[in-house]
């Protein structure tokens, strides 16, 4: 509710052109706030009131915006004014910005940058995307052995404002190799003679610059760190990367899986920024491939097309068959890819957790044919046989959709692939076509047809 009269009387004011109110109301707004809040304003809107933006302010209201905002911003302003901001930015936020942004645009925007801004970003933009090396700060406090509390104060004075944070320091030997960490409260404690090497701490515990975002977030999650130091292959301190990167890789992660299990192509703009053709086209060459897929089930169903003739009865229950077996499958499937992705389980794994999902299966396979015969008998009426081959059918489905469920994610994580890929859609579509063919095979065996 807050945000929303925030942004209500952020767009009042621009309406009636009440500028200096605008300013003050802005200056006395919390930054996050002030961000959500522009963020519901028009294009046009949006503009005027950064331009209207204290520039002590810009900056960091810019980090709040939505990338696509961003970029709308830094392509209208001029190339001065733009490369302002960018110097003004912690040289993640900026080099993710850029990243984004066409060539030819970066190009005039670290033109116009200071040079140690450009460097900081170009030395950012090298590493693989998704690496730790792409997502660190190069904004930090180092301390060597030698320096005194005094000293090490100082130093932390001179260069704490342009750092991400000055909680915890790190120590580096004269090659720049991190030798150990000292939070900023045994500083502070410390006798101001007191040498750093002699309070620091010598058991680091540090990221390599090519590790994955998702493993340095189980690595945060782990020690219960709010920052890490990221080295390079001969341990020199190269950058840190703090809990609240952390926390947008957790939230970009988890929706890239959510749109990757529900079979849309992930999408880094929020819902109601997409347009409908953007939309559309994540959506459709999913919905094709099930669809092409989903074929089969029609082939099987035409093949055995006398055998439904003879007992239409069973046609009945084939929703219901197939739908046992897709929720099966999805149950394990989700399962094993969440297991996967917080390291839980890895490949070699694989017999424990198919050995395990098959007693699975057939408890709950054997606890929903029960409760199924019981309904064929009594309340629909159909004969014994006819009941056992649904029933019998019902338990071979959730075998195989949770065997099926359960081994997709561990191929797909082995061969490289997001296991996320092979969620509930592919998975059901699989179950579907196998649930069909033992259904009319148990049919053809029991009751003689086919």
């Amino acid at each position: 509710m807050e945000k929303i009269r925030d942004f209500e009387v952020v767009e009042e004011l621009l309406k009636t052109k009440q500028y200096t109110g605008l300013r003050q109301k802005m200056e006395e707004m919390n930054i996050a706030d002030l961000g959500a809040a522009m963020e519901e304003l028009s294009r046009e809107d949006l503009l005027r009131s950064f331009r209207i933006l204290p520039k002590n302010m810009a900056a960091d209201v810019f980090s709040y915006l939505e990338v696509d905002s961003q970029q709308f911003i830094i392509t209208s302003l001029s190339e001065n004014d733009a490369a302002g901001i960018i110097d003004n930015l912690m040289a993640d936020d900026a080099a993710d910005l850029l990243e984004e942004m066409p060539a030819n645009i970066v190009k005039k925007l670290l033109a116009n940058a200071n040079p140690e801004t450009r460097r900081d970003i170009n030395h950012l933009l090298r590493y693989p995307e998704d690496s730790a090396g792409s997502i660190m700060t190069v904004e930090y406090v180092d301390l060597k052995e030698n320096m005194t509390i005094e000293d090490a104060i100082g130093r932390i004075r001179k260069v704490g404002m342009d750092s991400e944070t000055i909680n915890i320091c790190y120590v580096l030997d004269a090659k720049r190799t991190l030798v150990g960490t000292v939070a900023l409260r045994y500083l502070l404690i410390s006798p101001w003679d007191a040498v750093i090497g002699d309070i620091m701490h010598e058991n680091v515990v540090y990221i390599n610059t090519l590790m994955d975002q998702e493993e340095v977030a189980r690595q945060f999650q782990k020690y219960d760190f709010t920052a890490m130091p990221v080295v390079d292959n001969e341990k020199r301190l190269v950058g840190i990367i703090t809990v609240d990167d952390i926390v947008d890789i957790l939230q970009e992660e988890a929706t890239e899986d959510m749109e990757k299990m529900a079979a849309i192509v992930p999408s880094d703009k929020p819902y109601m920024k997409t347009s409908v053709v953007e939309t559309w086209k994540k959506r459709m060459p999913w919905l094709l491939l099930l669809m092409i897929s989903a074929a089969f089930t029609g082939s099987i169903l035409t093949a055995f097309e006398d055998a439904l003739m003879a007992y239409g009865v069973l046609i009945a229950y084939i929703p219901m068959l197939m739908d046992t077996g897709g929720n099966a499958g999805g149950q394990a499937s989700v399962t094993i890819i969440r297991g996967l992705s917080l390291g839980e389980i890895e490949f070699g794994d694989g017999f424990r957790v198919v050995w395990k999902e098959m007693r699975v299966a057939l408890l709950c396979g054997i606890t929903l044919a029960a409760a199924n015969f019981l309904k064929l008998l009594f309340f629909d009426r159909v004969g014994v046989t006819v009941a056992l081959v649904v029933c019998l059918t019902l338990v071979a489905a959730v075998l195989i959709a949770k065997v099926v469920g359960c081994t997709l994610p561990l191929l797909a994580k082995k061969v490289g692939f997001d296991p996320a890929v092979m969620a509930s859609p592919f998975i059901t579509t699989i179950v579907d076509v196998l649930s069909l063919l033992v259904y009319f095979r148990i049919a053809a065996a029991l009751l003689h047809i086919g």
